[in-house]
């Protein structure tokens, strides 16, 4: 098995896990920050906005299975990449549309793709494109979130949706 890691922010990362975890070819989705100037920080601290981190979540995945560029093609159907430091209600630099790449091939592929969505859109494009920077894994309690809660309001009237959006649009790539 050939893995790779995708680290992407799409939003809250609840949203963003719970689609990656249904896609055939993922071995692992973890929510985490990344892109901030303070060490180790806490959700409440990245929820006000001062340490700059975005809520992110780091895939990784067999690359022989999915590819990359799909990856982000289902990124960019299940997020609004049009609005600036905001997705739906949620509202904050943190929620930023961004992809940290890994590799150069990485940042080519999503130049690439950043580009072909540019016609799907109605609005410019604002996801950011910017190299890895250090990741924090989120506290215990975010992980897993959506399958733990489903019930959760959040999660029955925001994340859900998005679920259904992916297993529709993308049945031939999801898990059974």
């Amino acid at each position: 098995m050939a893995t790779e890691i995708a680290t992407l922010g799409g939003g809250c990362f609840w949203c963003t896990e719970a689609v990656f975890q249904q896609l055939n070819g993922v071995t692992a989705v973890e929510s985490g920050y990344t892109g901030g100037s303070v060490p180790n920080p806490s959700y409440e601290a990245v929820c006000n906005g001062t340490t700059g981190h975005a809520e992110v979540v780091r895939i990784t995945f067999d690359n022989a299975v999915v590819s990359y560029r799909e990856l982000l093609e289902i990124f960019f159907t299940i997020h609004d990449p049009t609005t600036p430091n905001r997705q739906g209600a949620d509202v904050g630099t943190q929620y930023r549309s961004v992809i940290y790449f890994h590799t150069p091939q990485q940042q080519d592929t999503a130049k690439h793709v950043i580009a072909e969505m540019a016609n799907v859109w109605d609005a410019p494009i604002v996801t950011e494109l910017s190299p890895e920077t250090t990741y924090y894994k989120a506290e215990d309690y975010h992980q897993n979130y959506f399958v733990q809660h489903p019930q959760q309001g959040y999660c029955a009237f925001v994340v859900a949706p998005k679920v259904v959006k992916f297993r529709k649009m993308f049945a031939d790539k999801a898990r059974g």
